[in-house]
């Protein structure tokens, strides 16, 4: 059986045959799987499946204050119950363990500190309130900023004496990547096509390592997914607009950047991205209502127009049908 990559040929690429794809899916468990997790999930696994290559399942919990206990058990449960599978996990390790990023810290250490010995990363003092008061953005309008304000470099060329006035205060410092302001960064996502970036000019400097000391989430995902060898992303488009920064971090530590496919939102009936209240329900309702695993890979597949038909199926029935035949008409829909 060969192996497949995709290689970008006009508005959408064609399968050509290369090294095996690794791909994965990266939940938090800071809640329970809702039917917007569950379809990336799917769509993740489809991705990878279909042309019958490997698939990670990662636990990223670094945001220990938001983790919620039991969660990961039934994350687990959950994706299980529904037949998706994977090849290498925190349940059943694997050549790239640990695969859950709480127990990974001295890997993200390492790595900071190579920033650090390169002089690419500051500390910021700044609050979010300094920042959004330097960009004259208010609260409620920072609310609606996915990424917040642009970071104008406040704490950029602090001197030693200055540095040592706010630690005087008691404040405790984030560390920032410098974001050169020469270049901007244009990759091609297998769905949403080309996206272009100034990092500099939209975001600025970028937060690494957090004030409390929890690794960035921008940091953290670049590392993991590199040393897992993962060569396809695939997630949600309300990540897209970070995937510019995390290409200047694969770019200066040296790791191969991976293929992006960033996968559409669910929306709820009046077309707007779930709300939180509609987030959390997850698969329990479901079941209760007497919903089986094939119920909900049909509703799963047909909210995003892989399915018509509604009849109950399951993952490996989609990955058999979109397999590396029509794998190019599965991504077709989507990019629809």
């Amino acid at each position: 059986m060969h192996q497949y990559k995709l290689s970008m040929v006009g508005a959408m690429p064609e399968i050509v045959e290369q090294s095996l794809v690794r791909g994965r899916y990266a939940p938090s468990p800071t809640g329970d799987l809702h039917m917007g997790n569950l379809r990336t999930a799917l769509l993740a696994w489809l991705f990878a499946r279909c042309t019958h290559s490997q698939f990670v399942l990662r636990i990223e919990d670094l945001d220990l204050p938001r983790v919620r206990p039991g969660v990961t058990q039934r994350m687990l449960a959950d994706l299980h119950w529904l037949e998706l599978d994977w090849d290498e996990g925190p349940d059943c390790g694997g050549p790239y363990a640990p695969y859950t990023q709480s127990e990974r810290l001295h890997i993200y250490q390492h790595y900071l500190q190579q920033l650090q010995n390169a002089d690419l990363i500051y500390p910021c003092y700044c609050t979010r309130a300094e920042i959004a008061q330097a960009a004259q953005i208010s609260s409620t309008q920072q609310q609606g900023m996915e990424d917040g304000p642009r970071y104008p470099g406040t704490c950029r060329t602090l001197t030693s004496t200055q540095r040592r006035r706010y630690e005087a205060m008691g404040r405790h410092s984030a560390l920032r990547f410098r974001v050169s302001d020469e270049r901007s960064i244009t990759f091609t996502d297998l769905l949403v096509g080309k996206y272009t970036q100034h990092v500099q000019q939209t975001v600025g400097d970028f937060i690494v390592r957090r004030s409390d000391g929890i690794f960035a989430y921008q940091f953290a995902v670049v590392v993991d997914d590199a040393l897992m060898h993962i060569n396809q992303v695939v997630r949600g488009t309300d990540l897209l607009s970070s995937t510019a920064r995390q290409i200047l971090l694969y770019e200066v530590l040296g790791f191969p950047v991976p293929q992006f496919a960033h996968v559409p939102l669910l929306l709820n009936e009046q077309g707007h991205r779930l709300a939180k209240r509609e987030k959390s329900a997850g698969l329990a309702p479901l079941k209760s209502a007497g919903k089986s695993p094939q119920d909900i890979i049909a509703e799963l597949a047909a909210s995003c127009g892989l399915m018509h038909d509604n009849l109950p199926t399951t993952p490996q029935k989609l990955a058999y049908q979109y397999s590396i035949d029509t794998y190019n008409a599965m991504r077709t829909k989507l990019h629809g």
